[in-house]
């Protein structure tokens, strides 16, 4: 037992460093000493030395050698941050990159004070020294998918206005052709306008499958049979100088999807490998059954651990930098020369793997390649198809007499409607909005046939007006123009799926549409 007066040994200096240099290791923070004398004299700690992956005997003890490890871009702001703290007292707290000896580089983040004597005059820099690239990786993920999904709605929100726009457009270029004889000097140009219009809707197509809001046909299939058969087309389309590459996991589970979007996403990434190959190479489709751990979820937000169907597309190309790379997803971002690519291919593939709730990232290293990764949740049940559009067998052309309700704020598309049902017999009540309907059928002495309205409009929306018609007049047929997904599509009372009309659609396509809904009720 100790005497009460004979003081309790303590642990000699060696252990008690030893100690510390432990407790650095596990919180994985580094300390240092910088020396304010002139000497520029540099002491790092175990720790510290792992961080910057330099081991003891090969660093040489200056603040002038850690600078030549902080990152050229981030030299100046430490510099001006550690003078700040020595002749203004400021505190020295900065996050910056280092490179290691190996090439790698990382994110630290440093913190000092300065240890003064009576006069106040710097003598030493104590600081510590924390390795954060995990974190700063997770919060450049976090913010990409931030920017990504406000770049989705917007690109959803221009592709909408612009269906409308092209809907009048495309629609009013048929009807003028109806009018102009085949040898008509201004027919060429007519038909010119409506191409243009078609060329146009594909690019809105392409913004709404970015932004996930673009009309799909899910089903059930197969990953191995679709890159089966994408493989044999890609030979042909990628050229003879680029060997195509499959290697399919047996037993895969099936997915659930649009297989025709995912045949696009794929060719939309082997189109761009083909670019990054001028001079040859090699692309591998490589299908695989994966299973996500914690840690790889942490490292690749925001997808969820669990067991995924995994398509890895690999090219053996020229790579992109990590700036590139930062901006790939970003609809009209490219690389390749004005004319060469509207940047929305990959911006699809983005779109079409988030709207069946996969997800797809990328690894790239300048003249090393690319790999894509391509990540499907299982299929859990059949799902509900989209139903194919209802065919008369009567003549499409005929005239009709019914009364059809129509509801569509934007005008051009509204007149266009009335321009392509005006001589057909209907008897049209036309209204710019669900509230201007509802007044409309209420003034209306006589039957009302058929609702024909936009899905998306101010105030009170399509659909609500569509389940307060239906509700009042059980059976009444309904047509939603739209170009946004079925899921958001429904109609409560009724027995068949939402009969969709996407914008744009030409003239022909509303007559026959209008005819069958009328002729299927009847």
């Amino acid at each position: 037992m100790r005497h009460p007066n004979v003081p309790e040994s303590r642990p000699p200096l060696e252990e008690t460093v030893a100690l510390l240099e432990k407790a650095q290791e596990v919180a994985h923070i580094g300390s240092w000493v910088a020396e304010l004398d002139g000497s520029d004299r540099l002491g790092w700690s175990r720790e510290t030395h792992r961080i910057f992956g330099v081991a003891s005997g090969e660093f040489v003890a200056t603040s002038e050698a850690f600078f030549t490890f902080v990152h050229e871009d981030d030299r100046d702001a430490v510099r001006a941050a550690s003078r700040a703290a020595i002749t203004e007292g400021h505190p020295y707290d900065v996050e910056h990159r280092i490179v290691r000896p190996d090439g790698t580089v990382r994110w630290v983040h440093e913190q000092a004070d300065i240890a003064r004597d009576p006069q106040g005059r710097a003598l030493r820099m104590v600081g510590v020294v924390q390795d954060i690239t995990d974190r700063r990786q997770l919060e450049d993920q976090f913010r990409q998918a931030q920017k990504m999904e406000a770049i989705g709605r917007l690109a959803g929100g221009i592709a909408h206005d612009l269906n409308n726009a092209l809907t009048a457009i495309a629609g009013y270029a048929e009807l003028a052709l109806g009018g102009i004889p085949v040898n008509h000097p201004a027919r060429a140009d007519v038909e010119e306008i409506k191409h243009g219009a078609e060329r146009a809707a594909s690019v809105t197509a392409q913004l709404l499958a970015f932004s996930r809001k673009q009309l799909i046909a899910p089903r059930i299939f197969d990953l191995n049979d679709t890159v089966t058969s994408i493989a044999r087309l890609l030979s042909r389309l990628l050229g003879a100088n680029i060997e195509v590459r499959t290697a399919l996991a047996a037993s895969l589970p099936p997915i659930t999807g649009d297989p025709g979007q995912v045949e696009q996403a794929i060719i939309n990434l082997a189109v761009n490998a083909r670019d990054a190959m001028p001079d040859g190479g090699r692309l591998d489709l490589i299908t695989s059954l994966d299973d996500l751990d914690e840690a790889f979820a942490r490292a690749h937000l925001p997808i969820a651990p669990g067991r995924y169907v995994a398509l890895r597309v690999a090219d053996t190309g020229h790579g992109m930098s990590r700036e590139t790379l930062a901006r790939i997803f970003e609809p009209f971002f490219t690389t390749k020369d004005v004319g060469k690519g509207t940047g929305l291919g990959l911006s699809m593939v983005y779109g079409t793997l988030k709207q069946i709730g996969g997800f797809v990232f990328v690894d790239s290293v300048l003249d090393r390649g690319t790999t894509f990764r391509l990540y499907f949740p299982p299929a859990t049940g059949q799902p509900a198809e989209s139903a194919p559009t209802p065919r008369s067998g009567t003549d499409e052309s005929r005239r009709g007499q019914e009364t059809i309700l129509v509801a569509e704020d934007e005008s051009a598309v509204r007149n266009f409607v009335a321009s392509a049902l005006r001589n057909e017999g209907y008897q049209l009540l036309l209204t710019g909005s669900a509230e201007e309907a509802v007044r409309a059928v209420t003034a209306h002495d006589g039957p009302i046939d058929l609702l024909l309205t936009d899905a998306i409009m101010p105030g009170k929306s399509g659909i609500e007006l569509a389940n307060a018609m239906v509700a009042e007049r059980p059976g009444l047929p309904v047509i939603i123009m739209s170009g946004y997904t079925k899921e958001t599509l429904t109609v409560s009372g009724l027995t068949d799926p939402v009969n969709l009309l996407r914008k744009p659609f030409s003239p022909t396509e509303l007559r026959r549409r209008i005819r069958t809904a009328l002729d299927r009720r009847a």
